[in-house]
C-alpha cells in the first residue's frame, strides 16, 4: 500500500513526524508532501496567482511553498510516479471538530485526496488548551490510529466521503472509548478579531478563537472531545441545504422574473 502524508502545520511539525510513525506501521511505501510553512486555517485554498516551488528532502519527502491542497495536487499529479492508495493528513496540533472542519487545512488535504478518488483520512490531536507551550499527547494518536485506520480500510466507503479522526487531550491509558460521531456546531461564533494599535498609531487585527466553554450535544465530535473519547466522523463536501431547495422551488422555479415591477 502506497501512502501519501500531508498536513497544514508544515514539514517540520511534530504532528507530521507522529503521522509518519503511524503510517510506517501500515506500509513501507510512505511519501511526504507537506507545506514549507504552516498553513493552518487555509481551508481548501489553492494557489493560483503565484508559482509553487518544491524542495526535496529525500527520495520520498518534499516541501511545497503552498497549501495542503497544493501539496496533494502536486503529489498525485507530478511528484509520485504512481498514485497513492491512501492519503493521511495531520496529525494536526489541535482538534478539528464542528465549524473547524470548514477552516481546516488538515481536513482540506484529505478532501483533495477524496477528490482524486483516493481514500483519505484527516487526523487531529486535541489540546487541553491552545497555547504554544502546551505539549500535545502525540502518544495518544500514535497508540490508537494504526488500528482505527486498518479497520476503516477494511470497510467499504461511500463515494465522496473522508474520515475525520480526532483524539482527545488525554494520555493513552485514560482513553476508554471510540465513538462514531456527527459534526457538531457551537452555539456562538467562535472566531473574532482582536483590535490592537502599533507603535505608529495604526490599527491592526489578530484573528482569534473565543474559547468559551459550551455544552455540546451528545453524538457530536465536539462532545466526544469533552468526554475524552476518540471521534470518527465521516465527512463529505456537499454543502447543499436540501430542505431549502424544496422550499425555494415553489418561489423561484420556472421562468426568471425580468424585474421586481413585473411581479
Amino acid at each position: 500500500m502506497r501512502i501519501l502524508l500531508t498536513n497544514d502545520d508544515g514539514i517540520e511539525a511534530e504532528g507530521l513526524a507522529c503521522l509518519e510513525r503511524i503510517a510506517r506501521t501500515l506500509s513501507d511505501d510512505v511519501w511526504v508532501v507537506a507545506p514549507q510553512e504552516e498553513q493552518s486555517g487555509k481551508g481548501r485554498g489553492i494557489t493560483l496567482t503565484e508559482p509553487l516551488r518544491v524542495n526535496r528532502f529525500g527520495e520520498k519527502r518534499f516541501a511545497v511553498t503552498g497549501t495542503p491542497t497544493d501539496c496533494v495536487v502536486l503529489a498525485v499529479g507530478d511528484l509520485m510516479e504512481i498514485r497513492p492508495d491512501l492519503v493521511l493528513s495531520g496529525v494536526n496540533r489541535g482538534h478539528n471538530v464542528g465549524e473547524d472542519c470548514s477552516y481546516s487545512g488538515t481536513v482540506a488535504g484529505a478532501l483533495q485526496g477524496m477528490a482524486f478518488g483516493i481514500r483519505s483520512i484527516a487526523l487531529s490531536q486535541s489540546l487541553e488548551r491552545y497555547h504554544d507551550e502546551v505539549n500535545a499527547h502525540w502518544d495518544t494518536a500514535e497508540a490508537f490510529a494504526p488500528a482505527i485506520i486498518s479497520r476503516l480500510l477494511a470497510e467499504t466507503w461511500q463515494d465522496g466521503v473522508v474520515m475525520n479522526l480526532n483524539f482527545p487531550a488525554r494520555a493513552p491509558e485514560d482513553v476508554k472509548e471510540i465513538e462514531v460521531t456527527v459534526q457538531g456546531f457551537r452555539g456562538i461564533g467562535e472566531m473574532h478579531a482582536v483590535k490592537r494599535t502599533d507603535l505608529r498609531g495604526r490599527d491592526y487585527y489578530w484573528m482569534s478563537f473565543r474559547g468559551e466553554k459550551q455544552a455540546h450535544a451528545k453524538g457530536t465530535d465536539l462532545r466526544a472531545m469533552d468526554d475524552g473519547k476518540i471521534s470518527v466522523t465521516p465527512l463529505h463536501i456537499d454543502l447543499t441545504h436540501r430542505p431549502s431547495v424544496h422550499d425555494l422551488k415553489g418561489v423561484l422555479g420556472g421562468a426568471p422574473p425580468k424585474s421586481l415591477a413585473a411581479e
